[in-house]
Formats: C-alpha cells, structure tokens, sequence
C-alpha cells in the first residue's frame, strides 16, 4: 500500500541506520569471487544478482511486525518479492557479507563467512526494537568459497517454518519474515544419492538484533596447531577490542554501563553469554530439538537459535538422536549438546584472549553444566 504523501510503500519508508557497517572494519574490494578478507568484519557486496520471476511463497505476520509492518503492506506491494529477496536494493539498504571463522566437528577451519547469507541494514522500529535484516539464498559472497550462493526451495521451507515455530514456543531464535521462491533454477542432490535435479532457487529473509556469533572473534585466532589454518585477521587485535566494544555497548547496554573497569566489563559480558547459552539449550532439549550442526560459526552471541541446516526433533525419547546424516560420531547427538555448548564457549573465550581473565572464565565455564541443569529442571 502506497504512502500517498510520499508515492513510496512501507517497504520502502524503512529506515535503515546500519550500525554495524559504520562502526567496524569493512572491506571495500570490488575482486570478483572468494578470497581471504584480512583486517574487515564485513564485505561489502557491489551488485546484486537477480532470480527469474521472484514471487511470495510465504510471510510471518508476526516477524514482519517488528519492522513496524502489516502484512497487507508486504502483500500489495508489487515489489515486495524483489526487495525481500534481495533482486532490488531497498532504499538506504547496504548489502554486505559478514567475515567469520569456526571450529567444525571440533576443528578449526579457518575462514568461513556469509556463502549464501547477505546483511541488508539495520532498521530501529521503536517499541519493537533493532533488527538488522538478512537475506539468505541472494547469491555468491567473497565467503562463498565453491558455492553458488543459492538456497532451495526445500531447504528454505524448513529454515522458515522451523524459525517461527521455535519463536512460538518460547525459544529464542532468529526469525524468518519471508519466503520467497523463483523460475530460476540451480541442481542439486536432494538424496545424496548421486542424481542431480533442478530445484527452485529461493530466499529466505531473516531478521536478528545481530548474527554475529562466536565465529566472529575466531578471525584473530593464530595458526591452529591442528588444521595449520589461521584466522584472515590474525594477531589484530585491535580490531578484536573494536568488535567487543561494538557487541557490548550495542546489545548488552546494562553491562557497559555497570563497569567502568575493562576487564571486568569482558567478564560480565562472557558470564551474560555463558548464561544466555545454558538457557537456550536447555530449552531445546526441553523439546527434543537437535540442532544438527553445532560449530562454533553456528553459536550465536546473543543465546538464539541460528542456522536451521539439519535440524530435527525426536519422535520419541531417545538420548542418541542424530539429526545430522553426515555426523556419523555423534558428536552432534541430543545428549551431547550441552557438553558441545560449554565446549564451543571454551573456544569463544580463547578467541577472546586477553581480553578475559584466564582463571575467571575457566571457572565460568566450570559452573556451566550446573546453570544448564538449573534452567533445563
């Protein structure tokens, strides 16, 4: 529906103010396709790249609320499928792709980053707080590595309808606002079984206070003893001290204001992230959901749900639930996941380095299992 002051929809009248993009390092480099980002926790993404016939498969009333919409504004709006699927630049949007490294089936790998997922902005709504919006399907990232970029319609539907039914029930979690599908279409193996076919190229659109996750400090990690791989900013930290900031003065307010010391303000903030983490595993299994793919890159900062990949929740009670077909160890199974929580927060506060106090968090981080029983009872 049309603002009949202005001409513009309420798509549109967003009011984007991107936080992140001007308070951190950001990589300009127009250089086509994958490559090492040293020294940015962001990239920007110079053009955008189009699907055939994009069209509106789905919408969350209640997640598109946050922006301050209805969902009448989305629904008549004939734009609104290339907007949210990231073919059309939303007014004051800046498309950029967000640096990361993890630790993968207890590994480090290195660099990772947004492959398939792209930050729009960060919009105020007022009362319903800051959401930065996300794009996830739009297409091929300097983090892409040999992806496309793309996401399926069958994945897409999954990622959705898992986001808003986790929000229904109390869990935190990133939320998904909408579906939209396309003609344009890219092969995949749906069944691992060596048959390719064309599936529905397809865009979810997600919305967070932020993704940055544990991940996000792994960029200034040294060369790992392990896999021989480093982080693309290693050794930066001041960049590190520059990321802390910006989390803690943006999403934990209270924290930067109870501490003028710093290292005991670091200590209040990894207590709140420890505590935040115990709580949300605790709910998942209180629902027999599995998660799948607990990596450090999938451990958000803020204690929500992020990345549905293979997740899956138990028919029926059984402790050695695997919903992951590739995790043929477990190490993803039901029962470890608290044990795989507390392990990622250890690899997050040695990310975090001198930023902490060594004997301090080791002594969090001893009183994990006990805050997760607590909360789990």
């Amino acid at each position: 529906m049309e603002s009949s002051q202005t001409g513009s929809t309420p798509l549109e009248l967003l009011s984007f103010h991107n936080t992140a993009l001007r308070k951190l390092p950001v990589d300009d480099t127009d250089e086509p396709g994958s490559r090492t980002v040293p020294g940015a926790c962001f990239s920007r993404i110079g053009s955008l790249q189009p699907l055939l016939r994009p069209h509106l498969a789905a919408l969350s009333r209640s997640a598109v609320a946050l922006l301050g919409l209805r969902d009448r504004d989305v629904l008549e709006d004939p734009r609104a499928p290339e907007y949210l699927s990231g073919c059309r630049l939303l007014p004051g949007s800046q498309p950029a792709a967000h640096c990361y490294c993890g630790h993968q089936f207890g590994l480090f790998a290195g660099q990772l980053g947004d492959g398939a997922a792209m930050y729009l902005g960060e919009v105020d709504s007022g009362p319903q707080g800051r959401w930065e919006i996300q794009v996830k399907g739009a297409g091929v990232t300097p983090y892409s590595r040999d992806g496309d970029g793309r996401k399926v319609l069958r994945s897409s539907i999954r990622e959705f309808l898992c986001s808003e039914a986790m929000a229904a029930l109390g869990i935190p979690s990133t939320r998904a606002a909408s579906l939209v599908t396309s003609d344009l279409c890219i092969m995949r193996d749906p069944l691992s079984s060596g048959q390719r076919i064309p599936e529905r190229c397809s865009v979810v659109l997600r919305l967070a206070p932020s993704f940055i996750r544990f991940g996000s400090f792994e960029i200034f990690l040294g060369r790992d003893e392990f896999s021989g791989l480093q982080g693309p900013s290693a050794g930066r930290q001041d960049i590190r001290a520059q990321l802390l900031d910006y989390v803690i003065d943006s999403f934990f307010p209270s924290i930067q204001q109870d501490h003028s010391n710093r290292r005991d303000r670091n200590m209040a903030f990894f207590r709140e992230v420890t505590t935040r983490t115990a709580e949300l595993v605790a709910k998942w299994q209180c629902v027999g959901f599995c998660h799948g793919v607990l990596n450090t890159d999938n451990m958000s900062i803020l204690g929500l749900t992020l990345d549905y990949g293979p997740f899956g929740f138990m028919d029926r009670y059984d402790p050695d639930f695997i919903s992951n077909a590739s995790d043929k160890r477990g190490r993803y199974s039901y029962q470890a996941q608290p044990s795989v929580c507390r392990w990622n927060l250890a690899r997050l506060a040695e990310a975090l380095g001198s930023e902490l106090d060594a004997a301090e968090a080791g002594a969090i981080l001893d009183n994990f299992m006990l805050t997760y029983e607590g909360f789990y009872l």
